[in-house]
């Protein structure tokens, strides 16, 4: 299938009447999408950026990770995702600060093993974005989070595989789910933000 193409659509017509507030409506090509797929990792990245020591920003991603996605392209509401992200595979292209990630002052790899997304629901935004929602866990913390997706396509890749494409980010606090070790600078602030952005890539096959 060649790349989905919505923003080559112009809308045709009368305008809306003033005060009107009109639905997103989901292009029916994307019929054609509905299905499950699995994440391609090798084509995938989660990443994230968190500022350090108050002036820089530091950036990360997870080597491994594996998850599903059903999409429903004639009602995106019933369209689901899961992720587990393995949290020893932390990268941030320095090992002793990988290893502190590792340790229990951060992700506590070796106790909590896994990071987990969930989804409880999902929205279509209108154009080529859509909102998921769902639980992430941390350690033994499960909270909410809301991710806004951008669709970059669908393609058929030269081995024959059906992909779909999706890129977003969120940020949390990660004092939310317990990632609370820091240090004070002596000119004032810390060491490590509380706020962090997450960024995500998705690559995704059609299964059979």
């Amino acid at each position: 299938m060649a790349l989905f193409n919505r923003r080559a659509k112009e809308t045709t017509g009368n305008a809306a009447p003033a005060g009107h507030v009109s639905t997103p409506q989901v292009d029916p090509a994307l019929a054609a999408l509905t299905g499950d797929y699995a994440i391609d990792p090798a084509h995938s990245s989660i990443g994230f950026t968190v500022r350090h020591a108050m002036v820089t920003n530091v950036r990360g991603s997870f080597g491994e990770h594996e998850g599903t996605l059903h999409l429903d392209g004639a009602d995106p509401s019933r369209s689901t995702a899961t992720i587990d992200v393995k949290t020893a595979s932390v990268d941030t292209g320095i090992a002793d600060r990988d290893g502190h990630l590792r340790s229990g002052d951060f992700f506590d790899a070796e106790t909590f093993p896994l990071m987990t997304f969930r989804s409880t629901g999902a929205a279509f935004l209108g154009g080529d974005t859509y909102r998921i929602t769902g639980d992430l866990t941390i350690k033994d913390v499960t909270r909410p989070l809301s991710i806004d997706l951008e669709f970059n396509g669908s393609a058929t890749d030269p081995y024959g595989n059906q992909r779909v494409g999706f890129e977003g980010s969120t940020q949390i606090l990660r004092s939310e789910w317990g990632l609370t070790w820091n240090a004070a600078l002596e000119t004032g602030g810390v060491v490590v933000s509380d706020k962090v952005k997450l960024t995500f890539d998705i690559s995704a096959i059609k299964q059979a």
